[in-house]
């Protein structure tokens, strides 16, 4: 039995999961919007006084393997539409400054041009700049895995180097730092 696919998932008031067995999609409402879910046919749910639980009907490999993902990606979203997911980014390095209109991310990053990121909708962004701090980029989702992505994109733009520590890390992100030459003098 897989240990995480055993585990059952509290359902929090508010919260309704359905099931669509012709077209295998799982549906999760909640106060904070609606996601969906396409699941392999082996795998079958049950909803017990705000429990739900998820099942196989084989012992075949894949269907073990299948039955951990879609309990975790169940989970995530069942506290994806109750409480959502948010993300806080840091840009680290000199004149590195954000700001955030509507869905539309401005990142100036030290390149000769400033970088225009379009968020998808779901995503709700805030930008803080304080005098003597980091600028930040904080992202508020109910989709964790579009979250993610869309934070390891802006990621992407400028990764954090290992000489300075400069660039664009998650906060309280721990960059390895390497000496430089003259270290081995």
């Amino acid at each position: 039995m897989s240990r995480i696919g055993k585990l059952p998932i509290t359902l929090p008031e508010g919260v309704t999961v359905n099931m669509d067995e012709k077209k295998s999609v799982v549906t999760v409402k909640g106060k904070r919007g609606e996601l969906y879910q396409t699941i392999d046919p082996a795998i079958t749910l049950k909803v017990e006084n705000g429990i739900l639980h998820v099942e196989r009907h084989t012992e075949q490999k894949r269907h073990r393997a299948l039955h951990g993902l879609y309990r975790a990606l169940l989970a995530n979203m069942v506290k994806g539409v109750s409480e959502g997911f948010t993300v806080v980014q840091e840009l680290v390095g000199t004149g590195y400054k954000a700001q955030a209109t509507g869905q539309i991310l401005d990142l100036s990053l030290g390149y000769s041009h400033n970088i225009i990121f379009e968020l998808p909708k779901e995503i709700t962004i805030e930008t803080v700049t304080e005098k003597g701090k980091n600028p930040l980029i904080k992202m508020t989702c109910s989709d964790k895995q579009l979250l993610g992505q869309v934070a390891s994109k802006i990621r992407s733009y400028r990764k954090p180097e290992p000489y300075k520590g400069k660039g664009i890390r998650f906060q309280n992100e721990v960059v390895r730092r390497k000496t430089g030459k003259s270290a081995d003098k």
